[in-house]
């Protein structure tokens, strides 16, 4: 199998880069999408979330009719 990519390289590079080439980068720019997200998610959205979540908590109104 690898004799017959080399020889199609050969022949066609252009072509070989097509069939090889693009779905290399797709996945790698997928993957790295997905890194950046997660670190996104992770280190921005989820401390602010945090953040917010304690302040409520801590500076909510002491109300006698809650029942919580």
């Amino acid at each position: 199998m690898l004799a017959s990519l080399a020889r199609l390289f050969q022949l066609r590079p252009i072509l070989t880069t097509a069939i090889l080439g693009i779905p290399v980068i797709l996945l790698i720019m997928i993957g790295l999408f997905t890194i950046f997200t997660l670190k996104f998610l992770v280190f921005v959205v989820a401390p602010i979330a945090l953040v917010v979540w304690l302040f409520r908590k801590v500076f909510k109104r002491r109300d006698d009719t809650t029942t919580y």
